[in-house]
């Protein structure tokens, strides 16, 4: 046997299947009792965009430290697939752990010299158990937890405490899933040795009060504390569960308690381009509304985007980003859309974005994209993707102060309009770019305007005039200026030690950016950090900037898409601003972060920074 790997709460588990085969709720049922036992886990599905026979993963990183993001690399494959078992068993690390279905015989080529091999006959026991073919499928995942259970030392009460939350009422369901896990229990402690996986869990208390929840989920909710009432949408992996969640929570939340009426409209329209259609046209009435898509659908959106945007109605668009271009890779993850929102449409547009890191922040980025769209008058993005809002992820509970009074900017009433007060749609009165605008039916003489998507003058007069477009233009931008200041701003982390060296991040790679950021430092690389929180960039991120010779801009995609945005946005010199690109398909790791600033560290600082930068 090979040196086996040895660690206690610090390890991970992969869990390779088919799609399928009922192997998801086995899976995180593995990663919520070691949840229950105290210890952080952070799970990621990686799965097709099929329905059934093609491969899946289900990744659980387990630290008592509490990092969240990937690490990178196995440290125990659970290898249920055949199609892909050569490049599971390459995944795992020298000294790790193959966990199979040994119930046929293999022949030694099938596996490696420096991994530990753990057999387990899960065909053979769920045949000897079951007749019933689907019932073979499903109970042979509980069993192999049940037998990792013994091999890690996972508390099986914590297994079965689940199991009744899970089937409450349904007894019979309860006691045939507790008997698959005492199968796979009996087997692995009659036939295995006890210290043969030295990958232990043990109790801790490092979880607190945190919640384990998707980033749509919580988005969905924020949408609902943030005073959403129309939601139109249409279903596109993976944003529909948001939809379907805000569905839910008006159910419970947004229904009169004295008649049982509804106090909400959801709508699955006929396509994307009429559901932004009927965002735009709730929001120019008055309600708060949003859509959940991806980026397929912002592509044909595009058009009305650029008609709110000009013509100064709040939406929300909650944008749940997978790979593309295209179809892409509909159920694998990216940050490739942010040139699209930013400057979506014709012409020169630009809209606000913001990049929520967790669900915590999907929560309230969402019900702040709300008041920020009614202040601002115009789109806003909520920019999460396939990875924050489909895993569940540990984050720290949802808090909201009932004394908070939603933002509706500038609106004016029949009352002002009765004072005597100029009302001009399109006029700045303060100097901020906000205009004020009336709701319909405002008023029966007076504050009516029409709406349109041609130039207009300040009293949204129609008017081809180039002196009127320049003026109008300008208060647009000057708009966005005031975004700058009000959208949530970037947080800094400062390296322990002076460096001449930043590194510039955002969204869902800010948990493995964490740890990277810990394994540069003990690497003797050190390195100030700046998560950037919203679109357009507040003046701190261009102070940042200057304040280093190199930035490291980490992002998913390949074309390094905000390093672009900074570019445009400020003037800088481009060879400050050094790319670090993981575009694959999965959520990006700590390792691949560290090893890669590391590695063009090590080149800067052996190279002057004139010879580096050209």
């Amino acid at each position: 046997m090979p040196q086996a790997l040895a660690a206690v709460n610090d390890f991970v588990v992969k869990f390779a299947n088919v799609n399928g085969s009922g192997s998801a709720s086995a899976n995180e049922l593995f990663a919520r009792s070691i949840l229950r036992m105290g210890v952080p886990v952070s799970p990621r599905n990686i799965f097709p965009s099929n329905i059934q026979g093609l491969p899946t993963w289900y990744e659980v990183r387990v630290t008592e430290k509490g990092y969240l993001g990937r690490r990178g690399g196995v440290d125990m494959m659970v290898a249920m697939n055949p199609q892909t078992w050569a490049e599971d068993v390459k995944e795992i690390e020298p000294g790790g752990y193959l966990f199979y279905d040994s119930t046929k015989p293999m022949p030694s080529s099938m596996f490696r010299e420096d991994i530990n091999i753990v057999g387990v006959p899960l065909t053979a026991i769920t045949n000897a158990t079951y007749t019933d073919a689907r019932q073979r499928q499903l109970f042979k995942n509980i069993i192999y937890v049940g037998a990792l259970s013994i091999l890690l030392d996972i508390d099986p009460e914590e297994i079965k405490k689940l199991f009744g939350e899970q089937f409450k009422g349904k007894e019979k369901l309860l006691d045939s899933n507790v008997k698959a896990l005492n199968l796979g229990r009996d087997w692995a402690t009659q036939h295995l040795e006890p210290g043969m996986v030295k990958l232990k869990v043990r109790r801790a208390n490092n979880v607190g009060n945190r919640i384990f929840v998707e980033g749509n989920n919580a988005a969905a909710l924020g949408a609902v504390y943030g005073g959403a009432t129309v939601c139109a949408w249409y279903p596109i992996t993976p944003s529909s569960s948001l939809a379907e969640a805000f569905q839910s929570h008006c159910k419970r939340l947004r229904h009169d308690k004295e008649t049982g009426k509804a106090k909400y409209a959801i709508v699955q329209a006929e396509d994307e381009l009429a559901s932004i259609g009927i965002v735009i046209g709730a929001g120019w009435n008055g309600s708060r509304a949003f859509t959940s898509t991806s980026g397929p659908g912002i592509s044909l959106m595009t058009e009305f985007i650029g008609l709110a945007s000009f013509a100064e109605v709040p939406a929300v668009l909650v944008n749940v980003q997978r790979g593309g271009p295209s179809t892409g890779m509909p159920t694998r993850t990216q940050q490739s859309d942010l040139l699209s929102c930013a400057y979506a449409s014709n012409g020169d547009t630009k809209h606000v974005m913001l990049f929520p890191e967790d669900p915590k922040e999907c929560f309230d980025f969402t019900a702040d994209a709300l008041d920020l769209a009614d202040r601002l008058q115009t789109p806003v993005f909520v920019m999460t993707d396939l990875d924050i809002g489909m895993n569940h992820r540990l984050c720290e509970p949802f808090v909201w102060d009932e004394k908070r009074v939603y933002d509706r900017g500038k609106v004016m009433t029949a009352a002002d309009l009765d004072a005597g007060k100029t009302f001009g749609r399109y006029l700045d009165v303060d100097g901020d770019g906000i205009p004020f605008r009336t709701y319909p039916g405002t008023h029966p003489t007076k504050g009516s305007y029409f709406t349109r998507g041609t130039t207009k003058d300040e009293f949204a007069r129609y008017s081809e005039e180039g002196a009127v477009y320049v003026r109008n233009m300008e208060r647009l931008q000057k708009k966005f200026h005031t975004a700058a200041r009000i959208a949530p701003q970037p947080l800094r982390y400062s390296s322990p030690k002076a460096t001449r060296f930043g590194v510039i991040y955002f969204g869902s790679t800010s948990p493995a950016m964490a740890e990277a950021l810990d394994h540069l430092e003990e690497a003797g690389n050190h390195v100030n950090a700046l998560r950037v929180r919203a679109f357009p960039f507040s003046q701190p991120v261009e102070d940042f900037i200057h304040e280093h010779d190199k930035v490291f801009v980490v992002e998913q995609n390949r074309d390094g898409q905000l390093r672009s945005m900074i570019m445009n946005e400020f003037t800088l010199d481009a060879r400050k601003l050094v790319p670090v690109l993981h575009y694959d398909g999965t959520p990006i790791t700590a390792r691949f972060i560290a090893a890669d600033i590391a590695k063009k560290l090590a080149q800067f600082k052996v190279v002057p920074f004139e010879k580096a930068a050209s």
